[in-house]
């Protein structure tokens, strides 16, 4: 049996990188909601961008989680 290495490396590579960019996207997203709240503590108002923020961060994460799902089912292809 022969295992081609350089590509198992770089599947793993991508795959780290890919859920560290996940986590990241949706941590900035948890930032978004706790600056609107701040805001919206605060103030009451001057929330529109961080919760902008927050629902884009969560969109891409819920299109990578798609994406995902899409090419792990095969019915869908």
């Amino acid at each position: 049996m022969h295992l081609d290495w350089t590509a198992l490396g770089r599947v793993t590579g991508v795959s780290i990188g890919a859920t560290v960019a996940v986590v990241v996207v949706f941590a900035l997203g948890v930032l978004g909601l706790a600056r609107a709240e701040t805001a919206h503590e605060r103030d009451g108002g001057g929330q529109g961008l961080a919760v902008a923020q927050a629902g884009a961060c969560f969109l891409a994460c819920a299109a990578v989680v798609a994406y995902g799902i899409y090419l792990i089912v095969p019915q869908f292809h």
